[in-house]
């Protein structure tokens, strides 16, 4: 879940926005609107706006706080965070790598729920010592109050990888000593409450409940898919034990002259091979690499103007790993900066390249083997 508008950092933690978030921020001002309208009739229609849009923007901010408790814990034990996303469905912390231990694993998820709870009982605290006054002010305390705690509450239902899911397995993990296992059965409880939100949902549909019923049945389809990637990736986990980017590497990368014009090279090369990788040489040396992702971003009326040197990406500004860099942290590169290739370099000499293409056909061969 990546984040198409950046809002800034906070704690050196980049926070951003994914597109899907405006549907929910709108949702939930409508539905505001709706419900302080009809507790309060008596104000106006450009109060009860305002009351909404503010309100819904202090619920996102209450997100980004709960967000903040997991990565702040997380950077404290010295886990990497990408960043954190506001999307449909709430928020998410983008942390690289997993807890080193079952105590890690539960303070870093039992962190955001505490955060929530600690928000909600603040807010009630505040509404409660104001008394019944018809205040506008106190109906948006008193709203945020009681949702922050129905977060808390959400999030530690025991369905991985909700916080609650992360807290059974990080008790699983202290009872069983193994985190695989454990991820595997909070996984497995993860699905079982997947299936359940969906069948509740659209019984809710079905009696009169309306679009909320389908709100919560998209909440179990999305919790279903999430248990099951995270089922997946305890035998992704294991299949990359033990092997390099050495392992895997592309060793016979065709090269090309950097004189060469894109239209040659798509015509020739590109279309004709069907290969999406090219190394371009300079003087007899590697220079850089070509693909097509270089390529659609020239115009194509340029296209039998422009050298291959022109906008190849150069290899002194690429990442590269050396050929003992283990495949499972050669992915998390790829992933963290949205590669397709890596370059293997050894002793400064290019040695070869690690393809997400490679690393697919590798996980498929293992499949097809029952590995």
């Amino acid at each position: 879940m990546r984040s198409q508008i950046k809002l800034g950092k906070i704690f050196g933690i980049e926070i951003g926005v994914h597109y899907s978030w405006f549907l929910i921020a709108i949702l939930i001002a409508a539905s505001l609107y709706q419900q302080f309208h009809a507790e309060n009739a008596s104000w106006s229609d450009g109060l009860i706006l305002a009351m909404s849009v503010v309100t819904g923007i202090l619920f996102f901010v209450s997100l980004i706080l709960h967000e903040l408790a997991h990565s702040v814990f997380a950077r404290s034990r010295g886990l990497e965070v990408r960043e954190i996303t506001l999307f449909a469905l709430g928020g998410v912390s983008q942390i690289e790598q997993n807890p080193k231990s079952a105590a890690a694993e539960f303070w870093m998820a039992f962190v955001g729920p505490l955060t929530s709870a600690c928000i909600g009982g603040l807010c009630l605290l505040v509404r409660f010592a104001a008394g019944n006054g018809p205040s506008p002010i106190i109906a948006m305390i008193a709203w945020l109050g009681y949702i922050n705690f129905a977060l808390a509450v959400f999030n530690m239902i025991p369905g991985y990888p909700l916080d609650g899911g992360r807290v059974l397995r990080a008790i699983l993990w202290w009872k069983t000593g193994d985190a695989d296992r454990s991820t595997r059965m909070a996984s497995r409880t993860g699905q079982a409450v997947g299936i359940f939100f969906i069948v509740a949902g659209i019984f809710q549909f079905f009696n009169g409940a309306g679009i909320g019923g389908l709100w919560i049945s998209f909440i179990g389809w999305f919790l279903l898919q999430a248990a099951a990637q995270s089922y997946l990736a305890v035998g992704f986990a294991k299949a990359m034990q033990g092997v390099t980017a050495a392992d895997l590497m592309a060793i016979d990368t065709p090269t090309l002259d950097g004189n060469l014009n894109i239209q040659h090279f798509v015509d020739e090369e590109l279309l004709k091979t069907g290969r999406r990788c090219f190394v371009i040489l300079q003087n007899g040396h590697v220079a850089g690499l070509i693909t097509p992702h270089e390529i659609k971003e020239i115009d194509r009326a340029r296209w039998p103007y422009t050298t291959l040197s022109d906008v190849m990406r150069p290899l002194e500004e690429m990442h590269t790993i050396a050929p003992e860099t283990p495949l499972k942290e050669a992915l998390e590169i790829m992933g963290r900066e949205d590669l397709n290739q890596l370059p293997v370099v050894r002793d400064g000499t290019l040695a070869g390249f690690l393809s997400r293409a490679q690393v697919l056909d590798y996980f498929r061969t293992r499949a097809e083997l029952g590995t």
